[in-house]
């Protein structure tokens, strides 16, 4: 027997299947926006990674803009796209002053 997820039952009212179809339609564009948004930063440490400023401050000022919508729809907490946002901010200045010293 696969070891997956119990089925849950579904609602009786009529406000709770509507309620059960309103869930599977939201989760669907969540994740969606989670996935752009885990994008957006895997990208932007990878040019990091490579040692490309130009490339990565592009990326960057594009990730800023995805972080920031998504934090605004709720996806996720504004402290963590503040986090995020500050950690990669960092990444970049790091390879602006490492380059600039080499």
């Amino acid at each position: 027997m696969a070891a997956g997820k119990p089925k849950k039952k579904n609602p009786r009212l009529a406000s709770g299947r509507k309620r059960a179809r309103q869930d599977v339609k939201l989760n669907d564009a969540n994740s969606s926006l989670r996935s752009r948004y885990r994008t957006a930063v895997k990208n932007v440490e990878k040019a990091a990674a490579t040692g490309d400023k130009a490339k990565t401050q592009e990326l960057f000022a594009l990730a800023q803009s995805v972080i920031d919508s998504i934090s605004d729809k709720g996806i996720f907490h504004k402290n963590k796209a503040a986090r995020d946002k500050s950690r990669l901010s960092a990444r970049v200045k790091a390879l602006a002053t490492s380059t600039a010293a080499a």
